[in-house]
């Protein structure tokens, strides 16, 4: 049978076959410490799980608008008004199966075929894959660690050609948990409105902030970017939800007719019950989320103490649950006799010691590898000994 040349040009997730295979490693009873995950360890908190079976109990079992039930929609728009300064009428809301739904089907509405768009370096890589499924070309923008790995202004102008359409933005970001500030938003903002530039901005760690700092939505810098921003958010990572599939985006209302329109022919409607679930876990108990982000705080900061004593350089996270670190002084080094060429050498031969981190390449940073707190603090401490045994024996 024909495979289509699209399909074949996409790459596996190396996130999710790296954390495949941490599991079959244990399941075949081999110790390994992982430090792959994208989602919380904790459970998802009692009261949303309850209310999921009194949806089932209640027969909330069938089909619900495509965009989603008009009770969490408003649950999201007064999220929006409380957490962003951010005013928006139901019918611009799109609940989607998963917030990497979500993005796709913002990509596929604002992007034509050979249409331009810009990734800043390190990023999710599924963005470049979403890009490339929707006909649009990719233009990654490498940025610099003295910038904590964010776009400045004058590096978004000059990546800018007559075929720019987008802009991609993760704030806080996922690999690096650089978290942009109001005044380096604002200037980006500038620049896309002098080139009449759409943003889609991917706000899904926005709850998993740390320090003084505060998380600030580009749509909320103006009156341009409100009209020309498509805002993606979820309850997986905040909510420990990641398996209940519910992502949700705003958009100009144009747009969100586009993408509503879209998905009636991709995946329909998300979840019957894990939307009901969704309305609890928005109007619910903050002091659940709190609780979770300080455990995450309390591990980030142990996570670079570790580092430090190893004197090992990594970008300080100020958002998300990930640790970037450099791996550059290893680089050429041997282990077992194989020389480390890069970051895919780094984490097969930590594997080999119990530790499986993600390799920085995928990123678009080779000289890295990314390293999530989303981990038990005994099985942190336990990672960290091992790691510093790995290093010990390389020459």
């Amino acid at each position: 049978m024909k495979i289509s040349k699209k399909a074949q040009s996409v790459p596996a997730s190396m996130t999710l076959e790296i954390t495949a295979k941490v599991k079959q490693l244990k399941s075949e009873g081999k110790s390994i410490i992982g430090f792959t995950a994208g989602e919380p360890n904790f459970d998802t908190p009692d009261y949303i799980v309850n209310s999921a079976k009194e949806a089932l109990d209640k027969g909330i079992t069938k089909y619900t608008p495509v965009a989603g039930m008009p009770e969490l929609k408003v649950a999201i728009c007064n999220k929006f008004e409380k957490d962003n300064g951010l005013i928006y009428e139901p019918s611009q809301i799109i609940v989607s199966n998963g917030a990497k739904a979500s993005l796709y089907h913002a990509v596929y509405a604002l992007c034509d075929d050979g249409d331009e768009v810009i990734i800043p370096a390190p990023f999710w890589f599924t963005y470049e894959e979403q890009v490339k499924l929707c006909g649009g070309v990719p233009v990654i923008v490498e940025t610099k660690p003295e910038n904590e790995y964010k776009i400045t202004a004058s590096e978004l102008e000059n990546a800018i050609t007559d075929k720019t359409v987008l802009l991609m933005l993760n704030s806080p970001c996922n690999p690096t948990g650089a978290l942009y500030t109001e005044q380096e938003l604002t200037e980006l903002a500038k620049v896309c409105e002098k080139h009449g530039l759409a943003v889609i901005s991917d706000e899904i760690y926005e709850k998993l902030i740390y320090g003084e700092q505060k998380h600030v939505s580009i749509a909320s810098i103006s009156s341009y970017m409100k009209e020309n921003t498509v805002v993606i958010n979820g309850v997986s990572k905040t909510y420990a939800m990641t398996g209940w599939r519910i992502g949700y985006l705003a958009a100009p209302k144009q747009v969100a007719s586009a993408i509503n329109r879209v998905q009636g022919h991709t995946t329909s409607n998300a979840c019957s019950f894990a939307q009901y679930a969704s309305i609890t876990a928005l109007n619910g108990k903050e002091d659940v989320v709190e609780s979770m982000r300080k455990a995450f705080d309390e591990r980030r900061k142990y996570m670079m103490k570790r580092l430090d004593d190893l004197s090992i350089k990594y970008v300080e996270p100020n958002g998300a649950f990930y640790m970037f670190v450099d791996i550059t002084p290893f680089i050429g080094k041997a282990y077992n006799g194989n020389v480390i060429s890069g970051s895919m050498d780094f984490a097969n031969f930590l594997t080999e010691c119990g530790v499986a981190v993600i390799p920085g390449l995928p990123f678009h940073a080779d000289s890295y590898v990314r390293l999530s707190y989303a981990v038990a603090m005994e099985d942190i401490e336990e990672g960290f000994n091992r790691i510093a045994s790995f290093i010990s024996m390389l020459k």
